[in-house]
């Protein structure tokens, strides 16, 4: 258990995951944060991480600092992609053991898997595959943070665990409409398409690939609750365990706008990968079920957008 009255440190704080942890673990009750704040400190820069941690001493780091990005953000700025998030991963964990933290948690990403995994997909499949090649730099960043915290628990007995959310969306999300994600750039465009009185709105692809969405603070609640009661080198999935298409989702998503026009399918835009649905078994065997149906999540999230317009 994390104790309350000891120094939590959220990486990437002002970020949809980091803020949707910083709003659970005070719910929770815990009160000792320290943050590191952007751009003043580039987590990507050694010596900074180093200096930082030996002033502030955290007892526990949630990782939830990352470059991210959609399908057409992970395969242009592929360098950027997995440069900054290797070195942030390498930095943060390795400050972490030189300086003593009691618990540091991981948070990955489902595309880590390969392109065509066996759905759904369990833990045991990383590494069994080829990945999917528009995001594969990002994805390589991502297991390497998985396989840095498992030798530094290996080789120094450090409690560093992984977790693999699957696709994220709600409050504070990125809406940049190149670089935003699938849900939220959705939102964005039948909310554009509907105040403008469009006749239509482009949806990237065929519609057919099948996707996962969990409420990011579902996501929050499921890391603070396995930092309290999971110790395990293997690292753990955390999705809600139903997927639908992106045809489906894009319906969905206008009627929630309320959007009348229609669709159509950009058949020049990449799918990415066919399906990914992740195996929630082990994280529901531990006490975990997340709560938020997607419905209801998507119009929370309509809501946050359309208060920040």
């Amino acid at each position: 258990m994390m104790e309350k009255n000891e120094k939590i440190y959220i990486a990437g704080h002002n970020g949809m995951v980091g803020s949707a942890i910083l709003r659970s673990l005070k719910r929770e009750g815990y009160s000792d944060f320290v943050f590191t704040p952007h751009p003043e400190y580039d987590l990507t820069d050694q010596q900074i991480v180093a200096n930082f941690f030996s002033k502030e001493k955290p007892a526990y780091v949630f990782m939830a600092a990352a470059k991210v990005g959609g399908i057409y953000a992970n395969n242009t700025y592929r360098a950027q992609f997995i440069y900054e998030n290797l070195m942030i991963a390498s930095n943060i964990i390795h400050q972490s053991y030189v300086h003593q933290v009691k618990k540091l948690m991981f948070l990955g990403s489902s595309c880590i898997y390969p392109k065509m995994a066996p759905q759904p997909i369990k833990e045991e499949y990383l590494l069994t595959g080829l990945l999917e090649e528009t995001n594969e730099p990002y994805a390589i960043a991502k297991i390497a943070g998985i396989k840095l915290c498992e030798a530094y628990r290996d080789q120094y007995g450090c409690n560093f665990i992984s977790v693999m959310p699957t696709n994220l969306y709600g409050y504070n999300d990125n809406y940049h409409p190149d670089n935003s994600h699938v849900l939220p750039a959705l939102i964005q465009r039948f909310h554009e398409a509907k105040i403008n009185k469009r006749p239509e709105v482009s949806v990237w692809g065929t519609g057919n690939p099948r996707r996962e969405f969990l409420f990011v603070d579902d996501l929050a609640d499921a890391c603070v609750f396995l930092m309290n009661k999971y110790n395990g080198r293997e690292f753990v999935n955390i999705g809600c365990g139903e997927d639908l298409t992106i045809k489906e989702l894009a319906e969905l998503v206008g009627e929630i706008v309320g959007y009348q026009g229609k669709m159509v399918f950009d058949m020049t835009k990449p799918d990415g990968t066919p399906q990914k649905l992740l195996d929630i078994s082990k994280l529901t065997a531990l006490g975990y079920t997340p709560k938020i149906p997607l419905k209801d999540g998507i119009r929370l999230a309509y809501e946050d957008y359309s208060s920040k317009l």
